[in-house]
């Protein structure tokens, strides 16, 4: 299904259009030219996780919202404007019983996921007294005050809480390379203060020598560009060059067949590019690099195709973007050795972040580590009366003998009985 595939990437904002009537322009192919000509089937698509926290029940609020016919019908007439003013929730009113009881019991298992997730946090942080209630208001993806039963409420804050989310999304990603270069710089200038001057000139020159062995590759196309379609077109899809035609090329990289080309589709367009730019054998190429220029890409690409900005390509959308200039005169793109990701000040900053941090750590580990031997006194203190204990008895039953008391058990019985002629003498 349409929606399956794409409301996963911006929740039901893009609902609309998973259900429309729309199909993509049919165009012949000439298959035997095209390189791994088997058909997708849609069915066995699986929809990439969105990173949210609640992926998992988004994804199956969905597939239960499928199953209703008169939904779907609503979905077909519905704009985005409907969808995200909250017109759209209300018509869940309307629909069966049956999928109304499976969103219930999916509401009360998330509910139930988030207060176990909550008592594990708490637990670990040794609070009692937990007031879940409370504590629920943070995630506002569902209605906590009624925890019971899934309303129009509850749909309206999921549509609005995954779009928000799936927003800043992108923006958090660049923040955690950011912060990732920033570690890796300070973890590289930490080792240089371990070694004498002489090692220190060495990895000084080894890691110029690295940065620039890196930048030492071939020209990356503008993404997006017609030399860069085109590239793939060659290569990836094994058709003549100098055939390229825009229609078809869409319609081969829609891979699901969905009439749009969606994150994921125009990510995988640029693969080819970023060959040229990172070798997972080479030492100095780095992969989580490798994905931060992937995802430049990706939202330049958007950026100048995308004109209703629903983080979705229709062909219209891309037809158009091949008419302008900068499809076929592009300017040179700047890759990822070429950006500054961070400043001193940036750096130093992070830096006494880290250092606050460690030494919070240090302090919790100190303080662990008196518990530890407060313990370990406790435990010895034990041991001690423990065996003093044992000796005590020891010398007990040992007078006991000595006065021919035989000797007591744990309960204080008898050990062994005495013959029945000892006891008649």
């Amino acid at each position: 299904m349409r929606w399956r595939t794409i409301l996963p990437q911006y929740c039901l904002l893009l609902i609309t259009c998973l259900l429309s009537a729309f199909e993509a322009v049919p165009i012949d192919i000439d298959k035997t030219k095209v390189k791994n000509t088997e058909p997708v089937e849609s069915a066995k698509i699986e929809p990439p996780d969105t990173g949210l926290y609640y992926d998992e029940y988004l994804k199956q609020v969905i597939d239960v919202l499928e199953t209703d016919k008169y939904f779907r019908e609503k979905l077909q007439k519905a704009d985005i404007e409907e969808i995200k003013s909250g017109k759209l929730s209300k018509e869940l009113d309307l629909v069966s019983h049956h999928v109304r009881t499976k969103l219930d019991e999916l509401k009360r298992q998330e509910v139930a996921r988030l207060r176990m997730l909550i008592k594990a946090k708490m637990d670990s942080l040794q609070d009692t007294g937990i007031d879940h209630q409370a504590l629920l208001k943070q995630f506002d993806h569902l209605n906590h005050m009624n925890p019971h039963t899934f309303e129009s409420t509850d749909l309206d804050m999921l549509i609005k809480a995954a779009t928000s989310d799936l927003e800043h999304y992108d923006k958090t990603r660049h923040e955690e390379f950011k912060k990732y270069e920033m570690l890796k710089e300070h973890e590289r200038r930490e080792y240089l203060k371990t070694l004498n001057e002489e090692k220190r000139k060495e990895e000084e020159s080894k890691f110029e020598e690295m940065k620039k062995k890196h930048e030492n590759h071939p020209k990356v196309n503008h993404p997006g560009s017609k030399d860069q379609l085109k590239e793939v077109w060659e290569e990836a899809d094994g058709l003549d060059p100098n055939d390229f035609d825009p229609k078809t090329f869409f319609k081969l990289h829609d891979v699901n067949n969905d009439g749009f080309l969606d994150e994921q589709e125009l990510e995988a367009l640029f693969t080819k590019e970023l060959e040229k730019v990172y070798d997972p054998k080479n030492e100095e190429d780095d992969m989580i690099e490798m994905e931060e220029e992937r995802l430049r890409m990706r939202e330049h690409v958007m950026n100048e195709i995308d004109a209703n900005k629903d983080r979705l390509v229709t062909l219209e959308e891309f037809l158009r973007a091949t008419e302008k200039k900068e499809f076929l005169e592009p300017e040179s793109w700047e890759t990822l050795d070429q950006q500054q990701f961070f400043t001193e000040e940036e750096l130093k900053e992070y830096e006494n972040h880290i250092s606050l941090q460690e030494d919070e750590l240090r302090k919790k580990a100190d303080e662990l580590q008196k518990q530890k031997e407060e313990l370990q006194r406790q435990h010895d203190q034990l041991q001690a009366q423990k065996m003093e204990f044992h000796q005590a008895v020891q010398q007990m039953e040992q007078k006991k003998l000595q006065q021919g008391i035989p000797p007591s058990g744990p309960a204080g019985e008898l050990k062994f009985q005495p013959r029945q002629g000892a006891l008649v003498a």
